[in-house]
């Protein structure tokens, strides 16, 4: 599935809920649904700058593709980390330079946000787009 279409699939099921109380449920969901997080990699080095909630990010290359792991101490967060990695996660570094999340405005999340998640979900996608830089710069 290219990452267009798994955020075609997330703005769909966004668009179910007309309430953000119901958008909220589901990010919360999605975030008790994130695979658990390597103890190993729950380092300072992982964690997100920027972000007023925990958030670790862990990114390996598989095959060419970026694998990445995360987590949050936040339920709200951790749905969002949830979102990213779904979207981006398998896909090749410049598959993730090259895409535009827009999913993001799409559902209406930024908006919904505090400015400090507003801040901290910018800082995730920098996050993200860094490992996809330094993965392609690695395979060069």
């Amino acid at each position: 599935m290219t990452i267009n279409e798994k955020q075609d699939e997330i703005i769909e099921e966004f668009s179910a809920f007309d309430d953000w109380m119901d958008k909220y449920s589901l990010l919360i969901e999605l975030g008790n649904e994130l695979d658990s997080f390597d103890e190993a990699n729950r380092k300072d080095q992982n964690l997100i700058d920027g972000c007023q909630s925990k958030v670790w990010l862990h990114a390996e290359l598989n095959n060419g593709n970026i694998e990445f792991q995360g987590d949050s101490d936040a339920i709200i967060t951790k749905g969002i980390v949830a979102l990213l990695l779904r979207v981006l996660s398998g896909h090749t570094p410049d598959e993730i330079l090259e895409t535009d999340l827009y999913f993001v405005d799409e559902i209406g999340l930024k908006e919904h946000l505090s400015p400090t998640r507003s801040n901290g979900l910018v800082a995730m996608i920098k996050q993200i787009k860094a490992y996809a830089l330094a993965f392609k710069a690695k395979q060069q």
